[in-house]
């Protein structure tokens, strides 16, 4: 190849690697409602730490296989960014998971985010050649990218259960194969194939989100009975107004040891207004502890 050409095509890549930045900042903010949520309500939720912690590992290891190349300044650009950005959600997630969550978030961003690219480091700084070092790390930045695609996983399987959208933004869908898509150039025109072949992946879970969105986002939500069983002392009380929960809108009423309330139940386990229904319209099929309303057991069916 001529060296007008190679450079014409290292122009393209430092295009495409502009564009792949600024596309992968906008999906690294992403979270900031999300964790703007979880500052207002002082408290995590369903919400879980993995992700993060993956995917603050996955760009460090990706700054280090840039300096271990020439001229991958735009890997270092956004990676950092994406350094500071995990960091700052793990951060809060730490400040307001409960103590279980955090003890578990503590001990995976130990032995995986120090603890694993620690060991990494040094080994392949003392052990490796140069190509060896390269490629080692390049194919754990592989790994590591595709355990970041491969996250939105979960949320695939929540829609298909509550035929709702609300937890899968088609804005986050979209950006997401587009930032797979201008990588994938970017690797490809510079014949790197360590960033070019998870962003297939990338590309392909993408396509699979907004297909799932297209699906499902005229369908209604999953609306599901709910039968309360009645700790001990409600029992000695038999007709009762339990006391409203910080997301239930209506007071609930129970007749004997038992009521079924039909309610919407959004991905997170919140409860919107519910009407009370006799005991017997219920088949129970499923049993959910969520300790709605300080009762012990919660049944749910799809209805």
């Amino acid at each position: 190849m001529s060296n007008s050409a190679s450079m014409h095509l290292q122009q393209w890549a430092f295009v495409f690697g502009v564009l792949g930045n600024i596309v992968s900042i906008m999906v690294c903010l992403a979270p900031l409602l999300t964790f703007y949520q979880i500052y207002k309500k002082k408290e995590t939720g369903g919400f879980k730490s993995t992700p993060y912690l993956f995917a603050l590992c996955s760009a460090m290891f990706w700054i280090y296989y840039a300096f271990l190349k020439t001229d991958a300044i735009l890997l270092i650009t956004i990676n950092t960014a994406g350094c500071v950005m995990e960091t700052i959600y793990i951060t809060m997630f730490l400040i307001y998971a409960p103590k279980n969550a955090r003890i578990k978030t503590m001990r995976i961003l130990g032995l995986l985010n120090f603890g694993l690219f620690s060991v990494i480091l040094i080994l392949t700084m003392l052990l490796a050649k140069v190509l060896t070092r390269l490629k080692i790390v390049g194919w754990l930045c592989v790994a590591f990218s595709a355990c970041v695609f491969a996250a939105p996983l979960s949320v695939l399987r929540l829609v298909r259960k509550t035929k709702s959208v609300e937890f899968m933004p088609f804005s986050l869908s979209l950006f997401l194969t587009l930032s797979a898509i201008l990588w994938f150039f970017y690797g490809l025109l510079l014949k790197d194939l360590y960033v070019a072949l998870p962003n297939v992946a990338g590309f392909v879970f993408g396509i699979v989100q907004m297909v799932m969105y297209a699906i499902y986002r005229n369908k209604k939500k999953v609306v599901k009975k709910v039968v309360i069983t009645m700790t001990e002392e409600d029992k000695e009380h038999p007709y009762q107004e339990h006391n409203k929960s910080p997301n239930a809108h209506d007071h609930q009423y129970v007749a004997g040891n038992k009521t079924t309330i039909s309610t919407t139940i959004s991905g997170d386990g919140t409860i919107g207004s519910a009407e009370v229904h006799p005991i017997d319209l219920v088949e129970v099929i499923e049993i959910d502890h969520i300790g709605v309303l300080g009762c012990e057991n919660v049944t749910l069916e799809e209805v």
